[in-house]
């Protein structure tokens, strides 16, 4: 069984978990309706994608 030989301070210990924090998710604001959306994906509310109707109003929600 691995035992440390020495103790982690807590300086080396917070280093490594830098990069443990939540990420913010990206929500950007429809151009068309102004409901808002991930970027890059249709927008539910219009279906609407980079200006032009991809899915019908209907279809979308």
């Amino acid at each position: 069984m691995a035992v440390p030989k020495h103790k982690v301070s807590t300086s080396k210990r917070n280093m490594r978990r830098a990069h443990d924090a939540l990420k913010v998710s990206a929500i950007e604001e429809c151009p068309s309706c102004g409901e808002l959306k991930r970027p890059h994906h249709v927008c539910a509310s219009c279906g609407q994608y980079n200006e032009r109707e991809v899915i019908s109003a209907g279809d979308a929600a």
